[in-house]
């Protein structure tokens, strides 16, 4: 599984990145982080509001910080 935290790299990136491998983690899931902070490339997403979360190329979040259990949902 590929999860892209896209943003800048701000505070709460970090944190959503973070939570996304807490998640997979407690999924038992493998799963690879990329952080994308081009903007061309996250516009290309559809995404205008940053965090945003990519699970296997499919937007599942943009816009917050999701918390683990929330992200294990998701995935």
């Amino acid at each position: 599984m590929i999860i892209k935290i896209l943003g800048s790299g701000c505070k709460k990136c970090v944190a959503l990145a973070e939570n996304a491998k807490a998640a997979a983690l407690a999924a038992g899931r493998e799963a690879e982080i990329v952080k994308v902070t081009d903007f061309v490339e996250i516009a290309a997403y559809g995404v205008m509001s940053t965090p945003g979360l990519v699970v296997d190329e499919k937007v599942v979040s943009t816009g917050k910080v999701l918390t683990a259990a929330e992200i294990g949902k998701l995935i």
